[in-house]
């Protein structure tokens, strides 16, 4: 008897996370700005729509000079009421982290845009830096669902240049579609 009860437990099991929906993770827009057209030179910083659920962002920038000495702050905000900050504000030493990347969060940001970056390489950086259709986005970590930010100034020599903010809806959706709706409907007729 408790054989057939397991095998039922581990059927449901499997069959509700078969049906249950990913986390789901889309771009909603992006902003960089140049603070010095003398040493960074923004062309474009978009996002392209392929289909409702699916966004890719492109960034192309040149840096007229060697950038040899780049630090970046990174910040992370959620919406509520307005942007606040959320987990992560963060300044590390990029060009050393390029060398032996020791930290945990810039190495999330680091996995996600290394496949589609001209920027794997270490100091310095000269010439056109890009991003090039960067939209498979998968988290490691748990986030609750809403709307995000993402703020990354880029200081050369200790002096702001340029900035890149990237906001993000995020999903995290444990139910299957179709139960949400079948029990929303049932507790409405229940209580007419």
């Amino acid at each position: 008897m408790h054989q057939k009860v397991f095998i039922f437990a581990v059927s449901f099991l499997v069959a509700y996370l078969g049906c249950g929906e990913a986390p789901f993770v889309k771009m909603t827009n992006a902003v960089c700005k140049s603070y010095n057209q003398s040493w960074v030179v923004v062309h474009y910083c978009r996002l392209k729509a392929y289909s409702r659920t699916k966004t890719s962002l492109n960034i192309n920038a040149t840096f007229i000079e060697p950038a040899k000495n780049i630090s970046l702050h990174a910040k992370a905000m959620k919406k509520a009421n307005g942007y606040k900050p959320f987990l992560v504000d963060f300044t590390i030493d990029a060009c050393e982290f390029m060398r032996r990347r020791n930290h945990p969060v810039a190495k999330i940001i680091w996995n996600l845009i290394k496949n589609v970056s001209t920027v794997n390489h270490t100091c310095p950086y000269e010439g056109l830096q890009m991003v090039s259709d960067f939209h498979h986005v998968e988290l490691p970590i748990p986030l609750p669902s809403g709307d995000y930010l993402l703020l990354l100034d880029w200081m050369f020599d200790g002096k702001p240049q340029f900035a890149t903010n990237v906001y993000f809806t995020f999903i995290e959706d444990l139910l299957p579609t179709s139960s949400k709706h079948r029990r929303s409907s049932l507790s409405f007729r229940t209580d007419v």
